[in-house]
């Protein structure tokens, strides 16, 4: 089935995402809803939130930030279990990217659950941690990519 990439522009479209990543984080990571949801959750020139839609039903969803000079960081990227091992997670955070190399962004950095990191590694991140760290109660590397 065909996927779309939608640049999140609407609070219903942010409301979607923010489902999704309940669903994933909150409800089955059980990361606590108050360290989720935060300050960049809004629309706003300095976010961008995106949403993987298949069918019309929303798949997935992630959100990027400016991190530092010229780097984007790659957050809250969230698959919908009913929709994992279709390679969304890869069409989304390659959507992603593309959208910060249009902003004239240089490079990528991204918290990867340490879980993911073959993930991401495939995708061409490196992790840059000296060692894992926790983030919400769940181990972490932190990986970057040149755009």
């Amino acid at each position: 089935m065909a996927v779309e990439i939608i640049h999140v522009t609407t609070e219903e479209q942010l409301r979607l995402a923010l489902a999704i990543r309940k669903q994933v984080f909150v409800e089955e990571q059980k990361v606590p809803e108050a360290e989720e949801i935060d300050e960049h959750d809004v629309i706003s020139d300095e976010v961008f939130h995106f949403l993987l839609m298949e069918g019309g039903q929303a798949a997935a969803a992630g959100r990027m930030i400016y991190y530092k000079a010229e780097t984007a960081k790659m957050q809250r990227i969230a698959v919908r279990q009913e929709h994992r091992s279709k390679g969304y997670g890869r069409i989304l955070l390659l959507a992603m990217e593309e959208r910060a190399r249009e902003l004239g962004l240089q490079g990528s950095v991204l918290d990867a659950q340490c879980h993911a990191e073959a993930f991401y590694s495939k995708l061409g991140y490196e992790v840059i941690s000296k060692e894992p760290f926790y983030d919400a109660g769940i181990l972490h590397v932190r990986m970057q990519k040149t755009l």
